[in-house]
């Protein structure tokens, strides 16, 4: 509690009565500012979020504005912001029965995202506030209303930037960073572009001081993230690679990982693209949804490109990054999707050889073009998806096999199972150390020496911590021996 005393002399004139009144409201006015943050700070909220990296961000953001509010983050509060996702029927299905746990305990839920962006007459969301996915910089007035017994639908699509303000990351040393709102596709199998809307580019220097401020925080790793990172800048005259070149000139110590990016998208700026990703503060990873092998099913799709564009994309990208990362989306089942063309699905694997595959089965999405269309059975979906996934794992441990022998630099980044921890090298592959005399943040020297299906196995070499080497393993572990 706050305690205000204002004293003034018994005699006085004119003057000595007005400073006393500006002086006590002053004093009064802070005291109900301070009062009223405490009795926020009673107040807890429990975060719920569904979905991508960009879902992420936004309750990052949103849990950033309400703590400068007064609100206490708590994993269990009678208030909950459920910030949901829109892209699978599992998902969906998902969210309705947290919802459902939620309501039978009492607890007060504003529901965000792309669900009430997408379809605010959901069956779920009634007697829910909503706050769509446009406007999250208006959270604190949303829930505040919501605790008021107010139902609020906050819906609008006015874009905005949601960069530089208030947030709480869920892991300090990643900062996700949103370059934009929404896409330039129309794929018809895709709920989100409902949610996310047209092609909406930040600002470069926004994103560069964005960038700039966190890492000053202590970031290490910046995730670039949005519905299609491949589209950056075209609504606002530049392109990914430029934006790339100003980030990495930024005087700090990171690392970038370049997300999600669409095919057809490259062919307008790929040499620079292919030169900036040789920058050591970026991971040599690359993400291109393919989505399927056949370019029939991909015309259906209305994804604006061909399987041989895509295979010659690829190459190109492996040629001119050597053990680049190489990662796609593949969807199991489209409905027009015949017995040959799901081949010609599992050929491109073949000759492609991706190192990370999400393998997605078709569902259809309320509102979509696809949705419409004679779905294939679904046992035959789980016969082509459990397919799609025994090739996968066989390519990915056979590749994984040219990374044995290799020196390197590991940052660790997590705890692992078995008295591990998990770090990634400049490719972003996963690398799993032993845990004896290591510790989260460290930089290890590793020696690759076998690797499994999705992450690669080694033993330490040398350790650096904060720039300065601690010395090799062995004088480590002497270090460390009881005497």
């Amino acid at each position: 509690m706050v305690h205000v005393q204002v004293h003034v002399q018994e005699e006085g004139g004119l003057e000595d009565i007005l400073i006393f009144m500006v002086v006590r409201t002053t004093a009064l006015a802070f005291y109900k500012r301070v009062c009223y943050s405490e009795l926020l700070r009673m107040k807890k909220v429990q975060f719920i979020t569904q979905g991508c990296s960009a879902n992420q961000a936004d309750s990052e953001v949103m849990a950033g504005l309400l703590d400068e509010a007064g609100y206490t983050l708590a994993e269990d509060a009678p208030l909950v912001v459920f910030n949901t996702c829109t892209v699978k029927g599992p998902t969906e299905t998902s969210f309705t029965s947290q919802l459902a746990e939620l309501e039978a305990q009492g607890k007060t839920v504003l529901i965000t995202g792309c669900i009430p962006q997408s379809e605010k007459r959901h069956a779920a969301l009634k007697n829910h506030s909503m706050l769509g996915t446009y406007e999250i910089d208006r959270v604190v007035e949303a829930l505040k209303k919501t605790e008021e017994g107010e139902l609020v639908q906050i819906l609008g699509r006015k874009n905005r930037s949601r960069l530089n303000l208030p947030k709480k990351n869920r892991n300090n040393a990643v900062e996700i960073v949103p370059l934009s709102h929404g896409c330039l596709s129309s794929c018809t199998f895709c709920k989100t572009k409902h949610a996310r809307g047209e092609l909406f580019s930040y600002q470069p220097n926004d994103i560069v001081r964005h960038i700039s401020d966190a890492v000053k925080r202590g970031a290490q790793e910046v995730w670039l993230t949005s519905q299609d990172n491949s589209a950056y800048g075209f609504d606002i005259g530049t392109n990914l690679a430029e934006l790339l070149e100003q980030i990495v000139s930024i005087p700090a110590d990171f690392t970038v990982r370049v997300g999600m990016a669409n095919p057809e998208h490259f062919a307008t700026f790929l040499p620079a693209f292919l030169k900036i990703m040789l920058h050591p503060k970026i991971f040599r990873f690359v993400h291109i949804p393919v989505q399927a092998g056949s370019n029939r099913v991909l015309q259906d799709m209305k994804r604006d490109y061909t399987v041989e564009y895509c295979k010659e994309l690829f190459a190109e990208i492996d040629a001119a990054l050597p053990l680049v990362t190489l990662g796609t989306d593949l969807i199991c089942g489209f409905p027009t999707e015949s017995e040959e063309d799901f081949e010609e699905t599992l050929q491109l694997m073949r000759e492609v050889r991706f190192d990370v595959i999400n393998i997605s089965r078709y569902w259809p999405r309320p509102g979509t073009p696809a949705a419409s269309l004679p779905q294939i059975e679904g046992r035959e979906l789980k016969r082509r998806t459990r397919e799609v996934t025994a090739l996968f794992h066989d390519i990915a441990e056979e590749k994984n096999r040219r990374w044995i022998g290799w020196k390197g630099e590991v940052t660790l980044r997590e705890k692992g199972k078995h008295d591990s921890f998990l770090g990634r090298n400049f490719a972003y592959k996963q690398v799993v150390l032993p845990e004896a005399g290591l510790s989260l943040g460290q930089s290890v020297e590793s020696e690759i020496t076998h690797v499994a299906r999705f992450d690669l196995r080694g033993r330490p070499v040398s350790i650096t911590d904060n720039d300065n080497e601690i010395g090799t393993v062995s004088q480590v572990e002497a270090f460390f021996s009881p005497s």
